[in-house]
């Protein structure tokens, strides 16, 4: 019996092989290359969510970033009636909230109401630049799920079809490993890229969020100021 298990058990050079087998399989490369056309397309959209998250994150940090002092730096110049200062500290400071300030000033002597819808007019264009990409972005975190189910559909499509063309009857796991591969890695890709997507898209919303309300304070405090008595 000592001999027979002796002569069962696996060698040194067999529980290489398998480590180096498993470490095989669990290398990311090589699992994505099991993914197909549909990992290729993953890749494509991956990198789009990364270039318009960074792109809006650094547009959007610059909208909210201006001069503490430029709302008191209008209030004197207007005080004063140096309105072509007024302007050219605008135009220097060319953020979105000094374009409707800019747009208000332009509009001083008109009824009031004129000016305010000036003013509200270029910031929804304001707003909608800074929402510029964000549907791709919703997109990309909505599409890329399915389509990770999708391989998944196809992966077991190629699956049972390998088992069909068995005509012995007796399935091979090597037949049934390509396709099973492929459902499972599509599906993991699909969602590592639909919940990042889908986090840099609500964290982008949120962003804007804070840039509109800092628009709606610029323009109160604005209108306030035309409003001060003489």
């Amino acid at each position: 019996m000592l001999l027979q298990v002796d002569t069962l058990a696996p060698t040194m050079e067999q529980v290489t092989t398998v480590e180096e087998t498993v470490q095989e399989s669990m290398n990311l490369w090589t699992m994505a290359s099991y993914g197909g056309w549909i990992m290729i397309i993953l890749a494509i959209m991956l990198a789009g969510a990364i270039y318009l998250f960074v792109e809006r994150l650094v547009i959007l940090r610059k909208a909210k970033n201006e001069d503490k002092s430029f709302m008191d730096r209008i209030k004197d110049y207007i005080h004063e009636g140096k309105i072509d200062s007024a302007r050219n500290l605008c135009q220097q400071t060319n953020t979105p909230a000094a374009r409707m300030v800019e747009k208000g000033i332009t509009r001083i002597g008109r009824p009031m109401q004129d000016v305010q819808v000036a003013i509200e007019n270029v910031g929804n264009l304001e707003i909608a630049k800074l929402e510029k990409g964000l549907v791709i972005m919703a997109t990309i975190s909505g599409g890329a799920p399915m389509l990770g189910f999708l391989g998944t559909v196809l992966g077991m499509v190629q699956t049972f079809y390998n088992m069909s063309q068995n005509a012995s009857g007796v399935i091979e796991m090597s037949a049934l490993s390509t396709g099973m591969y492929q459902a499972m890695v599509t599906t993991i890709g699909g969602l590592i890229v639909g919940i990042l997507a889908m986090f840099a898209y609500n964290f982008l919303v949120a962003r804007i969020d804070s840039v509109v309300r800092q628009l709606e304070g610029r323009t109160m405090e604005f209108m306030d100021l035309l409003n001060e008595p003489a």
